[in-house]
């Protein structure tokens, strides 16, 4: 089973980055305080536990907590921040994100595997 790491810092942040030249990423934004950021990280959790794409890397950034990070994310994918929010990205940029109650298991699915 596929299992999420946690961002915390702007140097993990931009080692993860980097590295999504090799291989693609996803990174959940989670705010800890917002019942519909909740439901959004149990879909993600969902995914990953049955047959995710083994071809992605899987992260969560709390934005609150992680700030800086979160901002950073926006800024370097050229995506207004929204939390939650879910963003694909190969090749320093965005594939695909979604965000609030359209974040789930089964959209996860549709495009990623």
């Amino acid at each position: 089973m596929a299992k999420w790491r946690e961002i915390t810092t702007l140097d993990e942040w931009n080692a993860i980055l980097e590295q999504s030249g090799e291989q693609p990423a996803v990174v959940l934004k989670h705010s800890t305080t917002c019942p519909v950021s909740a439901s959004a990280l149990e879909e993600f959790d969902e995914y990953l536990a049955k047959q995710p794409n083994e071809n992605v890397d899987y992260y969560l950034v709390k934005v609150i907590e992680s700030r800086p990070v979160s901002n950073q994310i926006a800024e370097d994918l050229k995506v207004k921040h929204q939390s939650p929010q879910i963003l694909y990205f190969k090749n320093k940029e965005a594939i695909w994100n979604t965000s609030h109650w359209s974040v789930t298991a089964k959209h996860m699915a549709a495009v990623l595997d």
